[in-house]
Order: structure tokens, then sequence, then C-alpha cells
């Protein structure tokens, strides 16, 4: 204490000095810089995002009503996000990966005692030798498959292995029959990858596919009590050729900022083929486009910000898998948090954020959130109650563009006015419209248009989005922070 007072009277004595020499001036201390979030939140108008949705719609005019991914009109979208980020000052890169869409010229079969029975074909990109693969069948002693422990005392080494769809992934299963020696693996189910209507909780999880390495397919009770019946080996043909179809991503970064706490923000680009697609997700994109024009490729931000744009968003979320999985440990390291923006203008309204808290889960959920998530909504929630909207959590899922980002481990977060689920009493006293109604009659329709989307909720969603951009560009410190470069060890 005696220190501090010493030092201020040597300094209240030196500017006594130099005043009454007439040394130097005195001048007032410039002003703090103004927080960037409630800046850019300013600066994010409806209007301007408007403007980008008007541009989506003249895009799917010109292209057959439509912006699905793999179409002429998604390929438009695609250039004019990247040119108005470019005439902004951004780094562009468009980032081409294949996706699944399709399979032809096969007869997958399953022969059993010389009788053919159907399979549906699991593993798409997989195809049986030329002839078919032809083994013995066995099952684990516990059906489910899930576990080595279920194999104890059967051994499957060199024959497909028949398990249930119960008890955990496709995936999991076949990795754990592959472990034993299994050369297939067949699920009985009532279920298929096409229809998984009916399937235990978690037996396809998105892309799958991806991660079979064996063949694999999908029978029913009836193909089952034929390989119980029989003791000989079988034929399992599973020939259906992969049709893989090129789409690219959009992403920019910020040339300014810390590049090992890199804000992400994203939307899927593409719209369904049925409709234009302008809420769905034409919304999350002008707000996120427009976001990135206004805080520019030059942020005086401390953090550098990563805007994307996901190609076949629609389709299993593939653009936002593809790219999580290009990133190293190092790489997904390196981000600090990513925020979702899916669907931000339905015509009968709701304020959702994504639960990072998970407080509406009602059990255990699909996914769990990763360390830094409840900050994220409170900072989206905070932001909507100053706007005067009270929000309301959505559980987490498996089939949205931050599901891979949340795999590998990064905080996420995200918003949405809703889509076809019905709006409830109670939502429609907090929020107005009507009751019973989806949140978005048009979803994935041809009323998808830029006549059905309410620019209330467009204007304080994508305000929304700025302020939490430019917030957590600023810092990823303090109560609704995040976990620092240190603490972070995301999985590929």
């Amino acid at each position: 204490m005696r220190a501090r007072w010493a030092r201020a009277l040597v300094h209240s004595g030196v500017v006594a000095i130099l005043a009454t020499t007439g040394a130097v001036s005195c001048s007032a201390p410039p002003p703090p810089t103004p927080a960037l979030g409630p800046e850019l939140a300013e600066k994010v108008t409806v209007d301007g995002v408007y403007a980008h949705l008007l541009e989506l719609q003249r895009i799917a005019d010109a292209n057959d009503g439509n912006r699905a991914d793999g179409s002429p009109g998604y390929q438009a979208s695609v250039d004019y996000v990247a040119q108005r980020l470019r005439d902004s000052g951004f780094e562009v890169q468009t980032p081409e990966f294949e996706r699944l869409s399709g399979s032809r010229g096969g007869d997958p079969a399953l022969t059993v005692a010389g009788r053919n029975y159907d399979v549906v074909q699991a593993s798409l990109l997989l195809t049986t030798p030329r002839g078919g693969l032809r083994a013995l069948s066995f099952r684990p002693r516990r059906p489910a498959g899930c576990a080595a422990a279920d194999y104890a005392g059967v051994s499957v080494k060199d024959a497909i292995s028949v398990v249930d769809d119960s008890g955990c992934s496709i995936v999991d299963k076949q990795n754990i029959a592959l472990a034993q020696g299994a050369v297939g693996l067949l699920v009985v189910s009532k279920a298929t990858p096409s229809n998984p209507v009916g399937a235990a909780p978690g037996l396809f999880t998105p892309g799958y596919y991806r991660k079979l390495t064996i063949p694999a397919g999908v029978i029913d009770p009836v193909a089952d009590a034929a390989l119980r019946r029989t003791d000989a080996p079988v034929t399992l043909v599973l020939d259906n050729e992969p049709v893989l179809t090129k789409s690219r991503n959009v992403v920019a970064q910020t040339k300014s900022g810390d590049t090992q706490n890199v804000v992400t923000v994203g939307a899927h680009l593409d719209s369904a083929r049925s409709g234009p697609g302008i809420n769905n997700n034409g919304s999350g994109v002008a707000a996120v486009l427009e976001t990135a024009l206004q805080l520019g490729a030059q942020s005086r931000g401390a953090n550098a910000v990563r805007f994307a744009f996901w190609g076949a968003g629609e389709i299993a979320t593939t653009g936002a898998s593809d790219y999580v999985r290009s990133l190293s440990a190092d790489q997904l390291d390196e981000i600090a948090l990513y925020l979702n923006v899916d669907m931000i203008a339905s015509p009968n309204p709701g304020y959702f954020t994504d639960d990072g808290d998970q407080s509406a889960q009602a059990g255990p959920g699909p996914a769990t959130a990763s360390k830094g998530s409840a900050g994220i909504e409170r900072m989206l929630a905070g932001h909507l109650n100053l706007a005067g909207v009270r929000p309301a959590d959505l559980p987490l899922g498996r089939d949205t563009d931050y599901a891979p980002f949340q795999a590998a481990g990064v905080p996420i977060g995200g918003l949405t006015a809703g889509s076809s689920q019905r709006k409830t009493e109670v939502q429609a006293r907090l929020w107005g419209g009507r009751a019973g109604v989806a949140f978005d009659p048009n979803y994935q329709t041809a009323g998808d248009t830029i006549d059905n989307v309410d620019r209330q909720a467009l204007g304080i969603m994508a305000a929304t989005v700025a302020f939490a951009v430019g917030s957590y560009a600023d810092s990823i410190e303090g109560v609704n922070g995040v976990p620092p470069r240190t603490e972070r060890n995301r999985m590929p």
C-alpha cells in the first residue's frame, strides 16, 4: 500500500513540475474501444440480410425453382456467396468433396440352401467379390454383438456374423465382428438404411456407410430363420455400385485475429430439391454472409473468425462432416467454438437456441454437448432476451451441421426459428403466431419462397448471430466463454 502511495505522489509531483514549466500539455485519454458484439449486431440489419435472400430467390427462379446440392442452382449459390466475400477482401476457399447420391446396377441377395432371400446393402461404398461372399454364418451368444464379450466362446473367424439391430450402431457391430475375424456382417431388422423407421435408435448413424470396411447387409426375420436352419455355407451378394456426386463448401476466414482461437460460424447453403429454400436455409446463409461482410476481412477482434457455407446440408450434413474429417487434431484444437445458423425466418416463428447446457434433455440424450456449449447458449439467449423475445431450448440431435463438430469435441451452439414442428399453445402465448400450425408450413416445399419469411424474426435472429460472433471475436473468456487452447483435446 505504501509503495502505491509513494508512486502516486512521485507521479503527481512530476506532473505538477512539468505543468509549471510548460514542458507538456495534458490531453484527455482516448475513449475505450467499443465492444465488437453490440457494434456488429447494429450493423447487421434486416434490410442487408433480406437483400441476400432476394438474390437467392433469383438464383432459384433461374434454375428450375431450387438450389439443391449438385444442381446449377447450387453452383450459382456458391458463386454468389464466394464473390461477395472476395469483393469484401476475404480469401475464399471452395473445397470439393464427394457424397453418395445413389447406387446402380446390382441385385443384392442372400442365398441359403439354394433359395434367395432379400438383403439390403448397408455397405453402400463396398461390394462383395464377383460371385458373392461364400462363408459359414455364426452369431454371438449375445445377439447385439456390441462388445467382444458378446462373442465369448463363439468363433466367427472367416465367417459372416449375424447380429440383431439392438444396443449400438451398425458400425460398432461391424468393428466388434471384424476384431473377431469376421469377413461379413448381417443385421436382422425390420428396418433398412433407406427406411429406418422401426430400427433400434442409433443403428444407422449419419455417414455410417463411410466406416464400413467389410460387406454388411440387413435382412428380415424370414431370412434369419433360414440361416438358423442351416449349418452349410451361404452366399452373400452385395453388388450395388455407389454413385458419387461432387459438391463444394465455401470457407473464408478473417486475415486478422488469433488463429489459435478461431470462432467458426456456418450454415448449409443448399436447398431441398422441392423448392428454393429461402427460409431453409437461405435465411441462415444470409445472416452469416452479412455478418462476414460487416465484420470485414480485417477485423479488429482479438480472434480470427471463419465463415462456412456447407454443401449437402439437406443430405445427411455431408459437407460439414467432410470438412471436419479433413482437419487434423491440431486444426480442430484451433477452433474455439462452432455456431450453427439454420432457418431463422420461419413464418410462424419460434426463438430457439441449441440446448448447450442440456437442460431440455429428458434423460440421456442422443448427443452430448462439449464443455463451453452452455456458455454459447447463454450468450445467444441473453441477446434474444435483450431483443424482447424469450428464447427456448431445442434439444441437440445428430442430423444438423453442428453434429460433426460436436462429435469432435468442439463447443457448439446455434439458432433456429423452427421447421415442421407444430407450435404449441404455450409457445403461441410466448411468441405470438398460430398454435397447432408448423413453425414453417412450407418446410421443404415449393412454398419456401421470399414471400413466406418473417422479417421480424429474421432481423432479431441475424442480429443475435452477429452479436455472438463479434463478442467471441473480442474474447472467448468470461462467464459465457469456452475452454482456452491449452485445454482442448479434440478427436479427428
